[in-house]
């Protein structure tokens, strides 16, 4: 037993090079009740979930070896995002809802254009001879959810923006809580519908165990064109203690993250949007990133497309609406309301990506345009006033 329980602990604490990150951690804990200094508890804390973020998808892929791969693509649906959702829950219950709307966002316009970019970039290098293909289908109906979303989004922000409210202050409200009811129904029939097309598609169930997609990250894999499966490194249930470890160590360390956002705003003198939108989603998608990329480069590019733009549906149609419904029992108006420049954001990048896709081949061009996109949506929250912070206001010229 005691050996079994050192083995487990070499193999997910010790066998990826990116755990050095995981004593910042304990570190931003203790930097807070030393110092109180909000821009190093900041920094330390979202360094600190980085690891623990890749060995959530680590943990869930081990448990997905053993429960098939229906079963585990659902677990890939719940633990692909939990560390964006525990963050957002957090700022939640503290009536950050800005904060909230604002890193679910990013973490779609995060995997729509800098993961999703990367991974077409290094594939169109690597095989610069050829365009890479993937599956249009399955593209398309991510991009008709994501804008199935960004229609969920838009009319509570016009509503608001036009005064043409019924009752000022709540039917947006309303609005938005029925729309998300409606776009988890969508979201589970999108679910049941992979689902069946999975099981038909791939027979028998051995061919189609799920790929490790967090194992790039400083392990081995198996050589292309092996037949063989991966087989599991840690135990079924070793893997859910350490899916239960991992996700209350990500909670704890979320409320100090979440606490010191407007802190360090203030002290490094970043917008509390940008730090939203752009630095909480990189990290939370870390892993994603990584195992997006190193699929592209094996010429795996449906893959790809399914961490990238799979997970931003997932965001979009499962925890945004999420959110919503949890403020709802909380007491707290989580709306649908991402303001005009947010929902407009987005709305651009689901079409642009959209016509990326539509022709089902990739290269190094679109990955690189994609790239860029993300550089300029990050300018623009650099200089962005969120009107409903009171943080990011600026301060009244002196007379």
């Amino acid at each position: 037993m005691r050996n079994s329980v050192i083995d487990s602990i070499k193999i997910v604490i010790f066998s990826a090079k990116i755990n050095i990150l995981m004593p910042l951690g304990p570190l931003a804990i203790l930097v807070d009740k030393m110092s109180g200094s909000h821009g190093w508890v900041f920094f330390l804390s979202l360094l600190g979930i980085i690891p623990l973020a890749e060995r959530l998808g680590y943990a869930t892929e081990q448990l997905a070896c053993f429960t098939g791969p229906i079963v585990g693509g659902l677990l890939n649906a719940t633990f692909g995002n939990i560390t964006e959702l525990i963050i957002s829950i957090y700022a939640l219950k503290s009536g950050m809802i800005r904060v909230v709307q604002q890193s679910l966002l990013g973490s779609i316009l995060s995997n729509m254009l800098l993961v999703l970019g990367c991974a077409f970039f290094s594939g169109g290098i690597v095989f610069y001879e050829k365009e890479q293909v993937f599956d249009m289908a399955t593209a398309s109906i991510d991009s008709g959810l994501l804008l199935m979303a960004v229609m969920g989004l838009l009319f509570p922000a016009v509503l608001h923006s036009t005064h043409t409210e019924l009752h000022f202050g709540k039917s947006e409200l309303a609005l938005s809580r029925f729309s998300s009811c409606i776009m988890l129904v969508a979201y589970a029939s999108y679910l049941a519908y992979q689902l069946k097309r999975q099981k038909n598609q791939y027979i028998p169930v051995e061919e189609s165990m799920l790929p490790i997609f967090y194992r790039v990250l400083g392990e081995t894999q198996t050589e292309e064109g092996s037949d063989d499966e991966e087989a599991p490194e840690i135990s079924m249930w070793e893997s859910i203690i350490w899916l239960s470890i991992l996700t209350a160590w990500v909670s704890f360390l979320s409320e100090y993250l979440v606490n010191a956002i407007e802190g360090a705003s203030a002290s490094l003198k970043i917008p509390v949007a940008f730090i939203s939108v752009i630095l909480l989603p990189i990290v939370g998608n870390a892993a994603e990133h990584a195992g997006a990329v190193m699929f592209a480069m094996k010429d795996k590019l449906d893959i790809s497309l399914g961490v990238a733009i799979g997970s931003s549906t997932q965001i979009a149609m499962f925890g945004i609406p999420f959110c919503v419904v949890a403020g709802w029992v909380m007491g707290r108006p989580m709306d649908l309301n991402f303001q005009l420049f947010e929902t407009a954001t987005l709305f651009i990048t689901v079409l642009v990506v959209a016509f990326m896709v539509q022709d089902g081949t990739s290269n190094y061009l679109k990955g690189l345009m994609l790239v860029l996109c993300y550089l300029i949506v990050a300018a623009s929250f650099f200089v962005h006033i969120d009107p409903s912070s009171i943080a990011d206001k600026p301060p009244k010229p002196s007379h």
